[in-house]
């Protein structure tokens, strides 16, 4: 099956964050990815590795102490030297919809879920009337599995998980092409992890295709159960690099990844072992010269106090090749 042209694509994104003293911390180097039409590419790694940064990047919602280089193209335009009144006005909502991480401090305090879903559909769609809004608000809020009986509650009455499924419902009002999801499945059951992932999926799946269009989705996580129910390829984060890209099937079956660090999560869930990988990730602002996945690298030598390439599929001096890949 051919790969339809990428919705979004990035090349070499970087971002510095600087630092009183002139210290600057590297939270993110040199990404390159495309997402698809109608694919879903799910961003993995430990916290603090750069994954949230990245979307901020894309947004344009970084601290006025950070530095975004390289390239992030939505179709036509870059957007990481997009202007803000572009951004707010085109980018975010239209062309990109945001699960965002913390749901709760996106949402105005004193609105209800309701009235932030009629403003939403309002602003982001044909409909108009006051019937139909409220009929498009309640569709939306069904989408997302939030229940009707708590539209009318505000932000600070909302568990984690409303929250988290009143976020999904806003994000998927527009239809954006793009939608970023940046651990859309916090706080939820696994019923419910299930349900948000399928309706993501079916956000993904349901382009125009008589108008050429698609949609993509971009899914920052922890959760590598949700991401195999819903990925199409895996990409892994470590220390603000992507240290792996590969194909959903082959990193959830076999042959399995290549990269040392995407098999030690793996190796990490339950179902799989329940080995955890040893040591903590490095700090962003004191990064070695060499591999930063060395330290904790059972295959480490030598070789690995230099940069791995990143020119490949995987930035690794010593990776796993498919006869070492068994069960």
């Amino acid at each position: 099956m051919t790969r339809r042209p990428p919705v979004l694509s990035v090349r070499g994104l970087s971002v510095r964050f600087l630092m009183p003293g002139g210290r600057r911390i590297a939270a993110v180097t040199d990404a390159h990815f495309d997402v698809a039409a109608g694919e879903c590419l799910a961003l993995i790694g430990e916290s603090g590795c750069g994954k949230s940064v990245l979307a901020s990047a894309l947004l344009g919602l970084l601290p006025a102490n950070a530095q975004a280089a390289g390239e992030a193209r939505l179709g036509c335009l870059d957007l990481l030297t997009a202007d803000e009144r572009t951004l707010a006005r085109t980018v975010r909502g239209r062309l990109i919809g945001l699960i965002p991480q913390s749901p709760a401090a996106h949402l105005t305090p004193v609105r209800t879920v309701r009235s932030h879903l009629a403003e939403t559909v309002a602003a982001l769609t044909d409909t108009r009337g006051r019937a139909a809004v409220r009929a498009a608000s309640e569709t939306a809020a069904e989408r997302a599995a939030f229940p009707t009986g708590h539209l009318d509650s505000h932000p600070h009455e909302l568990s984690g998980g409303l929250a988290q499924r009143a976020a999904t419902a806003l994000a998927l009002v527009g239809g954006a092409p793009l939608l970023l999801a940046d651990e859309p499945t916090t706080g939820l059951d696994r019923d419910l992890v299930d349900h948000t992932v399928d309706e993501l999926r079916r956000h993904v799946d349901s382009d125009d295709h008589e108008e050429g269009t698609g949609r993509a989705l971009l899914m920052i996580t922890h959760d590598l159960v949700a991401a195999e129910r819903i990925a199409d390829r895996v990409a892994v984060m470590y220390a603000g690099r992507i240290v792996e890209l590969t194909d959903a099937r082959t990193f959830f079956g076999t042959p399995g990844p290549r990269h040392p660090y995407s098999r030690g999560l793996l190796q990490a869930l339950p179902q799989r072992g329940f080995t955890p990988i040893p040591g903590m990730p490095p700090e962003l602002g004191d990064l070695p010269d060499g591999c930063a996945f060395a330290p904790r690298c059972e295959r480490a030598s030598e070789a690995c106090t230099a940069p791995p390439s990143t020119s490949g599929q995987v930035a690794c001096h010593h990776p796993h090749v498919p006869e070492d890949l068994r069960a």
